[in-house]
C-alpha cells in the first residue's frame, strides 16, 4: 500500500451541518490524487456543536485521517496553523470545510508545488473577483485597497481558502505568524514576500456554500486592527543555531529526546536553524543540548533565503 505523500488540512468550527456535503464534494478529486497517498487533518478550533463526532462519522474510514481539538474556540488562522504544524508530508493543502474551493483543482496545486514553495488559490480574474451579489464585489475590492494601503501587497486575493504549501515553508509561515482572526491570510502573504518565498497562484473556481461564518461588516473593527499592526509587528520565533552540516537525522534524534514537534530547518553556509513554535522554547532548549547548539531568537532578515527542511 503507498505511503501518504501529500497532507490536507481543514480548519473547522462547527461545521457538523456542513461536513458530509463537504466530503461528497472531496471524494471525487480524493480518489484522483489517491486516498492512501492523502493525509487529512482536520483541526476542531473549539466547536460547540458536533463537529468531532460528524468529523469521525463522515472522515473516520479513511486509513490517514486524524482530528486535532483546540480547547476553545481560538480562531480560523490559529487552527490553519496548528494543521500545519502538525501536517505530516511533503505537499500540503488547506482547505475550508465545506470544500467551496472546487476540489478538482488540488490536483494544479499539487502540481504548482513542484516548482514552488507556496502555491495559493485565486479566484481573480482579470484583477477582480466577481462574488454572488454586488455588495460583496464591492467589500471584496474596498477589502484588497484596504489590504494594499496597509501592507503594499498586490496579491488580489488574499482570502480565498484554499492554499498549497510545501510542509517545511507552511511550517515556517506558521510559527511565525500572529494573527488569529480574519486577516491571517494576509499575513501569511507578508511574511513569504518579506522571507523571499516564491509564490505561483493556481485559478480556482468558487462556490457560494449556504452557511458562511465570513461576515466582513461584523469583523470590521478588529480587521482594521490587525491590518494595521502587520507591518509594525517584530516577527519572531525561537531557534537552535547548529553546525551547517547537522543532518536531518540528528535533529530529528534530538527532537524526539526532547518531545519537540513540527520543527523545520533553515540552513545557510554559515550555520543551521532549527525553528520551533513560539511555545516550544523549552523543547527547544533540550535540542540545543543535545546537539551542543545555542538557543535565541531569529528575526525575518535572518531567514530569508535560507533553504528550508522540515523534520
Amino acid at each position: 500500500m503507498a505511503s501518504p505523500t501529500q497532507s490536507l488540512v481543514i480548519p473547522a468550527f462547527n461545521e457538523a451541518a456542513r461536513l458530509a456535503a463537504g466530503f461528497d464534494r472531496l471524494r471525487p478529486t480524493l480518489e484522483i490524487i489517491g486516498t492512501d497517498r492523502t493525509e487529512i487533518l482536520m483541526v476542531d478550533d473549539g466547536s460547540t456543536d458536533t463537529t468531532m463526532r460528524v468529523a469521525h462519522q463522515v472522515y473516520g474510514h479513511l486509513e490517514h485521517f486524524r482530528l486535532v481539538q483546540h480547547p476553545h474556540n481560538m480562531g480560523k488562522g490559529a487552527a490553519v496553523r496548528t494543521g500545519l504544524t502538525h501536517a505530516r508530508f511533503a505537499k500540503v493543502i488547506v482547505a475550508d470545510a465545506d470544500m467551496s474551493i472546487r476540489p478538482e483543482h488540488f490536483v494544479n496545486i499539487l502540481d504548482a508545488l513542484d516548482r514552488a514553495p507556496m502555491a495559493p488559490g485565486t479566484r481573480a480574474r482579470d484583477g477582480k473577483i466577481l462574488y454572488e451579489t454586488m455588495t460583496r464585489s464591492l467589500s471584496g475590492t474596498a477589502f484588497h485597497l484596504l489590504v494594499h494601503h496597509y501592507t503594499q501587497l498586490a496579491v488580489r486575493d488574499t482570502q480565498c481558502g484554499c492554499k498549497g504549501f510545501q510542509l517545511a515553508t507552511g511550517r515556517l509561515l506558521a510559527h511565525l505568524g500572529m494573527i488569529t482572526g480574519f486577516v491571517y491570510d494576509v499575513e501569511l502573504f507578508y511574511l513569504a514576500r518579506h522571507l523571499d518565498i516564491a509564490i505561483e497562484p493556481v485559478s480556482v473556481t468558487w462556490d457560494d456554500i449556504e452557511g458562511s461564518t465570513v461576515h466582513f461588516a461584523t469583523a470590521k473593527r478588529r480587521l482594521l486592527s490587525d491590518l494595521r499592526g502587520i507591518p509594525r509587528t517584530t516577527y519572531q520565533c525561537p531557534v537552535v543555531e547548529i553546525d551547517a552540516q547537522t543532518s536531518v537525522e540528528d535533529v530529528r534524534r534530538a527532537a524526539i529526546e526532547a518531545r519537540a514537534a513540527g520543527l523545520v530547518i533553515a540552513r545557510h553556509h554559515d550555520n543551521a536553524l532549527v525553528i520551533a513554535p513560539r511555545d516550544g522554547a523549552v523543547a527547544a532548549l533540550g535540542i540545543a543540548q543535545s546537539l551542543g547548539g545555542t538557543l535565541r531568537s531569529t528575526s525575518l532578515e535572518e531567514l530569508k533565503g535560507r533553504t528550508l527542511e522540515a523534520v
